[in-house]
C-alpha cells in the first residue's frame, strides 16, 4: 500500500462532514478524536483533519497541527485493509490544548485506526 495521501483521499464534502457530526460513530485516543461513517458511495476511505480555533488561536499553529496529523495518518493508514465493502469517511479532530509531539500523534493514530478496523470486522 502506498504511503501517499492523494487528493482523491481528501474528504471535502460539507454534507458528509455534517453527517459525521450528526450520526457518525467516534473513538478517542488523546489528543485525537476520530469520527467515522460508512461511505456507501465510494469504496475508498476519505479523511479530513480539523483543529478547533478555540484551542489554537493562531492559524499558523492550527495548520502546523493539521500537517502533523496528516503525516501521522499517512504513515498509519495501512492498518485499514482494502476490502470490497464500502470505505469510510473519517474526520480526525484534535482535542488537545497544546501541540503534541509527533510520536504521541503516531501512537494515537495507530490506536484509533486499529479500533476502526476491529469495529469493521
Amino acid at each position: 500500500m502506498s504511503l501517499k495521501f492523494p487528493r482523491s483521499e481528501n474528504l471535502k464534502s460539507r454534507t458528509v462532514i455534517k453527517a459525521l457530526f450528526d450520526r457518525g460513530g467516534s473513538f478517542t485516543s488523546f489528543p485525537v478524536k476520530l469520527l467515522y461513517i460508512q461511505n456507501e458511495n465510494c469504496d475508498s476511505t476519505k479523511a479530513a483533519f480539523a483543529v478547533p480555533k478555540r484551542n489554537f488561536k493562531l492559524a499558523i499553529s492550527r495548520n502546523q497541527v493539521k500537517r502533523q496529523m496528516r503525516e501521522a495518518f499517512r504513515h498509519q493508514k495501512q492498518l485499514l485493509t482494502v476490502r470490497e465493502k464500502p470505505g469510510f469517511s473519517i474526520l480526525f479532530l484534535y482535542i488537545g490544548k497544546e501541540k503534541g509531539a509527533h510520536e504521541i500523534l503516531e501512537k494515537a493514530f495507530k490506536v484509533l485506526l486499529q479500533k476502526l478496523e476491529n469495529k469493521n470486522h
